[in-house]
């Protein structure tokens, strides 16, 4: 149920005031240590970020899409890493419950996600299926009462810190493609689960990932999402619609603080006896990065809408997370170029703004099979009407 324009007023407020408080004065310090401060975290949890997608009866506040897509516009104008922390909670580590779980299991698992006490992790990924996930090869077999887990999940967002992850692995093997994936719920402390030594990255410092790596880890049948095998990739699919989303809106929040900084270094900064701002060229930066940004944040909020109303918004959402994270990169890289050599140097946040938005462009469907859903999708739809 849609919170009332006031609750959401308040709580967009508060939100909009941790991030210029809390999270935006601490971006060097979680840079340089690449981790996030503890009491960032309980006061993350305390604002009920890890629960926005949860629904109330597990204690989650139970946003709209819509209502989700205007927090991450608030939060994603601090560093990534920030919304990447519980983001996991919120999109992909949670909504396979939440959509396709048993009430057993949402009883369950749900109530510690919601609270943030427990992080929740999406393992879909592998050394050979990222993009091809249809091509799952960790396995799942059936052992009585348990599933025998082996394989590895790679570049597993939040693993290092992870209590639980939602896992698509093949329990038919003699099943090709996505017919053969099912989707469980495994638990960090299984016997048989190990987490790898934590990537370094080009940016985003803050976000841990990691390979999740199941050697003969058994898994009770009851965590077998929704109880039925062979949905995995369908599960999957669904969580991901409203993960891209997601994304798009911290996007589009990411792009708005990056702008706002372009146009206080373009009106502070003199050149040739004036601020660099009254160029033509700059405004012209600083207009196509304007428009970009205004462009993504409506291709948001319509899908969004849309999504709360029912339809089927799997087009619509590839489309945004493809034209969102190519925005940021765009508007991040003039960003750059405004601020000339002080863009390229650590003295300005420019250089790390760039060098974060670039991981929005790969994870969770990189921009080429954005294109290849988009172009498929919009030629079935084609030929159904003809």
């Amino acid at each position: 149920m849609p919170l009332d324009s006031t609750t959401l007023e308040a709580l967009l407020d508060t939100v909009r005031r941790f991030v210029s408080e809390r999270l935006i004065p601490a971006e060097e310090e979680v840079a340089r240590s690449d981790d996030i401060a503890p009491a960032i975290v309980e006061s993350m949890r305390e604002l009920g970020l890890f629960g926005l997608s949860v629904p109330e009866d597990y204690g989650g506040l139970g946003l709209s899409m819509e209502e989700e897509a205007r927090v991450m516009l608030e939060i994603g104008r601090a560093s990534p890493a920030f919304r990447s922390l519980f983001a996991t909670n919120v999109g992909i580590g949670s909504q396979g419950i939440v959509i396709d779980g048993t009430p057993q299991q949402k009883e369950r698992f749900l109530p510690a996600i919601a609270a943030g006490s427990v992080i929740a992790s999406f393992a879909l990924t592998e050394p050979e299926a990222g993009s091809d996930a249809a091509s799952v090869r960790t396995s799942a077999r059936r052992d009585g009462d348990f599933y025998v887990l082996n394989g590895t999940k790679r570049f597993i967002t939040n693993a290092p810190k992870a209590g639980l992850f939602t896992v698509m692995a093949r329990t038919d093997a003699a099943q090709s493609g996505a017919a053969g994936v099912s989707a469980f719920v495994v638990e960090a402390a299984t016997p048989g689960l190990s987490i790898g030594k934590p990537e370094r990255k080009m940016g985003q410092q803050g976000t841990k990932v990691a390979d999740v790596v199941f050697e003969n880890c058994r898994v009770p049948a009851g965590n077998l999402i929704g109880g039925v095998e062979g949905q995995g990739f369908k599960t999957a699919m669904k969580v991901l619609d409203r993960g891209r989303l997601g994304i798009a809106a911290a996007c589009v929040g990411y792009a708005g603080r990056i702008l706002d900084e372009s146009v206080a270094y373009a009106g502070e900064r003199r050149q040739f006896g004036r601020p660099i701002g009254e160029y033509q060229l700059v405004q012209a930066m600083i207009a196509d990065s304007f428009t970009e940004i205004h462009a993504a944040r409506s291709m948001v909020m319509e899908t969004a809408r849309a999504r709360d109303a029912g339809r089927d918004v799997g087009t619509e959402a590839s489309a945004c997370k493809l034209f969102a994270s190519e925005m940021v990169g765009r508007v991040a890289d003039r960003n750059v170029q405004i601020h000339g050599g002080s863009g390229y140097v650590a003295d300005f946040p420019a250089e790390r703004h760039l060098r974060d938005v670039r991981l929005y462009r790969i994870y969770e469907g990189t921009s080429e099979i954005q294109r290849i859903k988009i172009g498929r999708d919009a030629l079935r739809a084609a030929a159904a009407r003809s």
